[in-house]
């Protein structure tokens, strides 16, 4: 299969379907425009891919309550009439506990030498943490703008003024701009966006103008059902599952695809299964739906569970599933 990128073209009615086509071209941009890469950082599960997101208008990365949830440098790409922004997700920055983990964190802090503003997401709810802390401590040095950005102000408690007080000094303190903002509502996103259009220079278009994503389709599927495993397993089946796009077979009105889930024990394969094939019958289902709106097609989706013990640890498997240190 050749593989397809994702792009904004098509808008059906009712839900709205992610159209993919092979024919783009790229325009020269006009004077004024303004273009680059943000890296958007932060520790696990404060809201980074829920931004990129609602940035780009489309569903590109995966989201789920369960920390650790982002794996790959994912890029989403928002294009307006006076920027391109390439949004660079990463994975939660946090202590590295197996070989995986080391490739993760070791890729978020690649992302901060490799881009042109830096967005520093914290969960304005809560106090600062000493996971924040430790981000603050990798930017020290750093040169590139930054944008601290308070994310979760739809969760603040009534001693808000507080917490934004205690985020404003850190910001002040190493000149960095910050705004307020709730990835979940949309409320303060327009400011966001404008913030960091500010931090980019004049520059070309990088991507064809209705690119969401440089991301091909297949990445995007196994990322859909990860996310099914994550919403329904929880902490049962926590973070040492991989899912392999095995082969995709493309008809004129249905598209199959194969696709292996990874797990390191025998426990966690009888939990994915379930009682009579139940719970991997609903991983699909849902699966399957989502496929669906991102082909504006019909899918059957054959999933399978395989056991590699201890997958995370060994560097050829981390490879072999796709994880890999990016420079």
């Amino acid at each position: 299969m050749t593989e397809r990128q994702i792009s904004t073209q098509f808008e059906p009615e009712g839900d709205e379907i992610l159209n993919l086509s092979g024919n783009f071209s790229i325009p020269i941009a006009p004077p004024g425009f303004k273009s680059g890469f943000i890296g958007v950082i932060g520790r696990p599960n404060v809201g980074k891919s829920t931004i990129l997101n609602q940035l780009v208008g489309q569903k590109i990365a995966i989201t789920s309550p369960v920390a650790q949830t982002t794996r790959n440098r994912l890029r989403g790409i928002l294009t307006t009439p006076e920027a391109q922004l390439i949004i660079v997700d990463t994975p939660g920055i946090h202590k590295p506990h197996h070989q995986l983990g080391k490739v993760l964190v070791q890729n978020a802090k690649n992302a901060i030498r490799a881009v042109d503003a830096i967005l520093f997401v914290v969960d304005s709810s809560v106090e600062l943490g000493g996971g924040d802390r430790y981000i603050v401590e990798l930017l020290e040095n750093v040169q590139t703008p930054i944008i601290l950005g308070l994310n979760k102000t739809d969760l603040q408690p009534s001693q808000a003024e507080e917490l934004d007080t205690t985020y404003a000094a850190v910001a002040k303190t190493h000149n960095w701009q910050f705004v307020k903002f709730s990835a979940l509502t949309g409320e303060g996103l327009d400011r966001l966006q404008t913030s960091l259009i500010e931090q980019l220079a004049e520059g070309p278009y990088y991507y064809p103008p209705d690119l969401v994503t440089d991301q091909p389709e297949r990445f995007i599927m196994g990322e859909l059902i990860r996310e099914q495993i994550l919403m329904l397993t929880r902490e049962e089946v926590p973070h040492s599952v991989a899912v392999e796009i095995e082969r995709v077979e493309e008809g004129e009105e249905l598209t199959r695809v194969y696709a292996a889930i990874i797990v390191e024990r025998d426990s966690q394969k009888g939990i994915l299964i379930g009682k009579k094939g139940s719970m991997l019958k609903t991983i699909g289902t849902a699966a399957r739906e989502q496929m669906q709106k991102l082909i504006a097609g019909k899918v059957y989706l054959e999933l399978f569970v395989k056991v590699k013990p201890k997958w995370r640890q060994d560097r050829l498997r981390v490879a072999e599933f796709g994880y890999r240190v990016e420079e």
